[in-house]
């Protein structure tokens, strides 16, 4: 397939799609456009509606055949990362992986200008981590919940209020930074370092003053991040936790037993915040993030360090202070609930501890008039006590 053919299929799917976060090529399927977080097929109108294992392998070649290093990567990991530009369209991060002798393709759509925290719609809370001048900061959540945009609108922030060098190291490189008051250097995996720890050392060699880690994969990473944060150095990465006490489990399970006390120690000294995000289907059509903020104290050092134990856990001390902007998951849920931005059913299943948001609703519900139970004709049996006597 020429270049100039995949083009005009990938500028077609997005004629027909214009809000398609991802593209997925799949033996046995047509072209599919995921939006709104749901699978739709694409290209009814051409001959494409079963891929077949060859149409597939030509799409790799076309993508992945040009790079020896993703070829390598595809044979002896089976898969590969990089990255797609259609000219004047759209940016991808492309994952191309084998599955039962074919290949797969999953395109993920990377936004060509970059956000601000206020465009997003995120709390105000979040200005400060651009305001940090050293430590570490961990944006979490499951793949496609938006950890990467997040850390791009947080850079956004630096990159308008600060005069600092910047580096990121990512993979492959999704949101292109201009050059406004920081100094932005940005690496991709593959093409200008080989290994996140390997990228991350040399970082420190290179007088920057935040480092945007892409992800912390790996024991080696975490702990030259921490050196980072230790030798004051503002560290943005992500990890793959569905909520800030997993967060810090996460961290500590990439050491040995006996190495945790020291990890635990070295974590509560620089960790600044921990955001971990979800995405939500809305009322109104797509979706809406919710996200759980907690940043550092002596009491989250104090847990960080003993462990969590009861009356004194990550979920109660977001909880006692919402007064500075930290939030729980599910406070934050019941919030969109109470501004109609998602369902009841939403709000409950993307819940992290149900009978929290369930009360909540109650509440909410309770206060505009509305019935909170289903349970109709109950009435005080006044002969009960007759009978008895």
């Amino acid at each position: 397939m020429k270049q100039t053919d995949f083009d005009q299929l990938l500028g077609h799917i997005l004629d027909q799609y214009p809000r398609a976060s991802d593209i997925h090529f799949t033996v046995g399927k047509p072209p599919q456009a995921e939006v709104d977080g749901v699978l739709l097929p694409a290209c009814r109108d051409l001959p494409l509606h079963k891929l077949t294992p060859f149409q597939t392998e030509t799409l790799m070649l076309r993508m992945a055949g040009g790079d020896r290093r993703n070829v390598r990567n595809l044979v002896h990991q089976g898969s590969c990362d990089l990255s797609y530009h259609l000219p004047g369209r759209a940016r991808f991060r492309v994952n191309v992986f084998s599955q039962r002798g074919t290949y797969s393709i999953v395109m993920r759509q990377l936004p060509t200008k970059v956000p601000t925290l206020d465009e997003l719609e995120l709390p105000s809370v979040l200005k400060q981590v651009a305001e940090e001048k050293f430590g570490i900061v961990f944006v979490t959540g499951a793949t496609g919940s938006g950890k990467s945009t997040t850390l791009a609108a947080i850079l956004n922030e630096i990159n308008h209020k600060k005069s600092a060098h910047v580096i990121t190291l990512e993979d492959p490189v999704e949101f292109v930074h201009p050059q406004l008051k920081a100094t932005f250097n940005q690496r991709e995996l593959g093409l200008d370092f080989d290994t996140f720890a390997n990228g991350l050392r040399a970082a420190l060699r290179q007088s920057p003053k935040v480092i945007l880690v892409g992800e912390m994969r790996d024991r080696e990473t975490v702990e030259i991040g921490l050196n980072a944060a230790e030798t004051g150095h503002l560290v943005l990465t992500t990890l793959h936790t569905i909520d800030a006490g997993q967060t810090i489990n996460r961290i500590v399970g990439m050491f040995e037993l006996d190495e945790e006390r020291f990890v635990r120690i070295r974590l509560a000294d620089t960790l600044r915040w921990a955001i971990s995000q979800r995405l939500l289907p809305a009322t109104a059509g797509g979706r809406v993030a919710a996200v759980e903020i907690m940043g550092s104290n002596l009491r989250v050092k104090e847990a960080i360090v003993q462990g969590e134990s009861e009356g004194k856990t990550f979920y109660e001390m977001m909880q006692q202070a919402k007064p500075f902007g930290w939030c729980t998951f599910d406070d934050c849920i019941v919030g969109l609930y109470e501004n109609g931005m998602i369902s009841e059913d939403t709000a409950l299943a993307y819940a992290s501890r149900k009978a929290v948001v369930k009360r909540g609703i109650d509440q909410i519900r309770s206060g505009r008039g509305e019935k909170t139970s289903d349970i109709e004709g109950l009435k005080i049996d006044r002969q009960y006590s007759r009978s008895i006597d």
